[in-house]
């Protein structure tokens, strides 16, 4: 009977873990999802300063050095477009990628939330995407 009640307990204790671990792998793809939609929300509105408070830090970095200007700055004189709304998420660990309707953003997780670390990027067939903006 004690051998019953152990496996029985061990069923239910996989069970909730399992449930509990799908909760949070779809809790991860909604925070990338709504990261990726702030991001797209403020670039469409021109607010570059919002923007980049969503990017990652090594992100800013680069983009910054790249056009010896402040992130805003150098955004607004890049004018990057819109990907539009968000199609698909997948989440890997700490590394997130969202497809939008025309554009792919990759993103990681920080202690802060997640952070977009490359926009603009299109796919080619065999290569790596090629991304516009992207940290070091």
């Amino acid at each position: 009977m004690a051998g019953r009640a152990c496996g029985v307990a061990v069923s239910v204790l996989l069970t909730v873990c399992g449930v509990s671990g799908c909760g949070a792998v779809a809790e991860r793809r909604d925070d990338v999802r709504e990261t990726a939609a702030v991001f797209e929300q403020a670039l469409g509105e021109g607010a570059y300063d919002r923007v980049c408070a969503v990017l990652a830090p090594a992100t800013v970095e680069e983009l910054e050095q790249s056009a010896g200007s402040p992130c805003a700055k150098a955004l607004s004189e890049e004018a990057p477009q819109p990907g539009g709304p968000v199609r698909r998420t997948d989440v890997y660990g700490n590394q997130a990628r969202a497809v939008l309707s025309s554009d792919t953003l990759f993103l990681s997780h920080f202690t802060s939330g997640w952070r977009v670390v490359a926009a603009g990027c299109e796919p080619r067939p065999r290569e790596p995407y090629r991304c516009r903006i992207k940290g070091g």
